[in-house]
C-alpha cells in the first residue's frame, strides 16, 4: 500500500529581535564557566557533529515507501548524548537573560526565577543546549527563546529539568511569545533525561519552523498545545506524558500546511481538544499511544501504517477533516492495532469528510451510535474490523453495531489514486 514519508518545506530565517523586559549581560567569564553572560565562543568543528545536512524529499505525487532512504533525521538528531568536550557551562541566575550568539555546545544547570536563555546566533549556526538539572520558573516570558540560528538542539542529560511560566506571556516587539520554549527556527528535542514543562496560560513548546523529537521524557501540563509547530513535527522516539486543555500535538501554518510523522515513542495524552492534529498529513508508522481527548487523531489525510493505538474520544475517535487541498480528505489504515472507543451522543469512531481505506491491520471499535462515517467511499481490502465485539466483512456507513453493512467495498470512487 502507499506510504507517504515527507514534504519539502520552505525554511525562512527569522529576524533577530531584542528581548524586552529582561536585562542583557555582557560580561565574559573565563575558565570555561559562563555565568549570566553573552557567549561568543564557537565550536569550529561543529559541522562534524551534524555529519550531514537535512535532505527532505519533496512531495511530487505518490511516494514509494523506502526506509533506507528516509533522511528525515541527521546523525546528530538521533544522538542522545551531546559531545561536551568543547562545551561551555552556564549557571542560570534570577532575573537575567543569558544571550547565546555563536554556534557551539552549552551545558546549562541551576535554579532561577524570571530567567531566559536567548539564542540569537548567525542563521547558519547550530546551537546545542544541554540541560543538566535546570529549574527555571518565569512569570511572563519563555524560559528558552530562540530568535535566530540554523538549528537548535535541546538535549537532556540523565537528569530532571523543569521549565515553567505561571502567567500570561508578553510579546517581544512583533513576536507573540506564547510558549515556555519558543523557537523561530528548526528545533530538535532529544536526550536521556526528563523535561517537565508547565504553561498555565499558553503552549508548552512552540516552533515556527520544523520540530523533531528523537528521545527523552516529556511531562507536559499546558493550557494550550503541548507541542506546536508551523511546518512539521517528526517523532522517532521519546516518552510523552501530556495533560492539556487543547491539543497534545498540533501542526499548522497560515498556508494551510502542517505535517506530523510519528515512527516511534510512547504517548500518554489527555487532551480537552485533540490528541494529535495536523492540518495536512498525519502519518503513524509506529509507537504506542494511549489517547483520551475530544478527538483522538485529526488531519486532512490520516495514514496509519503501524503502531499500537488506543483512543477514547468524547466526539470522534479519528477524524479526517479538510484543512488543505494538498491531500485528499481520507483515512487510510495499512497495519498496526487500533482500538477506538467513543462516548455517547453524536459520535463516530472513524469519521472522514471524504473516504476510508482499510488495507490491513486490526481495528477494534466500541461505539454507541456510529462506528464508521464517511462522505465519499469506503474500501475494505484487508485486515480485521471488529465492531462492538463482532467481526464484520465490510465497512458500515453511519450505523451502530457489528455486521451492519452500508458501506461500499472495492469501489475506486472519484479522486482515488490522486490523493496528493
Amino acid at each position: 500500500m502507499k506510504k507517504i514519508y515527507m514534504l519539502a518545506f520552505a525554511l525562512t530565517a527569522a529576524v533577530a529581535t531584542s528581548l524586552s523586559g529582561c536585562g542583557n549581560i555582557n560580561e565574559t567569564v573565563n575558565d570555561n564557566t559562563l555565568e549570566n553572560s553573552t557567549i561568543s565562543s564557537s565550536v569550529s568543528d561543529d559541522e562534524k557533529q551534524e555529519n550531514k545536512t537535512d535532505n527532505i524529499t519533496p512531495l511530487s505525487g505518490n511516494v514509494t515507501a523506502d526506509n533506507s532512504e528516509d533522511t528525515t533525521y541527521t546523525k546528530r538528531d538521533l544522538e542522545q548524548t551531546a559531545d561536551t568536550s568543547d562545551a561551555k557551562t552556564i549557571s542560570v541566575t534570577d532575573g537575567e537573560t543569558i544571550s547565546i550568539t555563536s554556534e557551539g555546545v552549552y551545558v546549562i544547570s541551576g535554579t532561577a526565577e524570571d530567567c531566559t536563555i536567548k539564542v540569537d546566533a548567525d542563521e547558519n549556526a547550530k546551537v546545542q543546549l544541554v540541560l543538566d538539572g535546570v529549574n527555571i520558573s518565569n512569570s511572563n516570558f519563555p524560559a528558552i527563546y530562540i530568535v535566530s540560528a540554523d538549528k537548535v538542539f535541546i538535549t537532556t542529560t540523565d537528569s530532571e529539568n523543569t521549565l515553567s511560566v505561571s502567567g500570561q506571556f508578553i510579546a517581544d516587539g512583533d513576536t507573540n511569545t506564547d510558549a515556555v520554549i519558543f523557537s523561530k527556527e528548526d528545533l530538535v528535542l532529544n536526550g536521556t533525561g526528563t523535561l517537565n514543562i508547565i504553561s498555565n496560560y499558553a503552549n508548552g513548546i512552540s516552533c515556527k519552523d520544523d520540530m523533531k523529537v528523537t528521545g527523552g521524557t516529556y511531562n507536559m501540563q499546558t493550557a494550550l498545545d503541548s507541542f506546536e509547530a508551523n511546518d512539521s513535527i517528526s517523532v522517532s522516539d521519546g516518552v510523552f506524558n501530556i495533560t492539556t486543555n487543547k491539543d497534545g500535538f498540533h501542526c499548522e501554518n497560515s498556508e494551510a500546511e502542517g505535517t506530523i510523522i510519528i515512527s516511534g515513542g510512547t504517548f500518554n495524552i489527555n487532551g480537552k481538544s485533540d490528541g494529535i492534529q495536523a492540518c495536512a498529513l498525519l502519518q503513524i508508522d509506529g509507537g504506542t499511544m494511549d489517547i483520551s481527548a475530544s478527538e483522538g487523531l485529526e488531519a486532512t489525510y490520516i495514514l496509519i501504517n503501524d503502531g499500537d493505538i488506543n483512543i477514547y474520544a468524547t466526539d470522534d475517535g479519528i477524524n479526517a477533516s479538510t484543512g488543505t487541498n494538498t491531500y485528499e480528505t481520507a483515512i487510510e489504515i495499512n497495519g498496526g492495532y487500533l482500538n477506538v472507543e467513543v462516548g455517547q451522543g453524536d459520535t463516530d469512531a472513524l469519521d472522514a469528510n471524504g473516504s476510508i481505506y482499510v488495507n490491513g491491520g486490526k481495528i477494534n471499535v466500541t461505539a454507541q451510535m456510529s462506528s464508521f462515517d464517511y462522505d465519499r467511499t469506503a474500501e475494505f481490502n484487508g485486515g480485521t474490523i471488529i465492531i462492538n465485539g463482532t467481526e464484520v466483512s465490510e465497512i458500515p456507513q453511519s450505523m451502530m453495531g457489528g455486521g451492519m453493512a452500508g458501506g461500499m467495498r472495492g469501489g475506486m470512487g472519484p479522486g482515488r489514486g490522486g490523493r496528493f
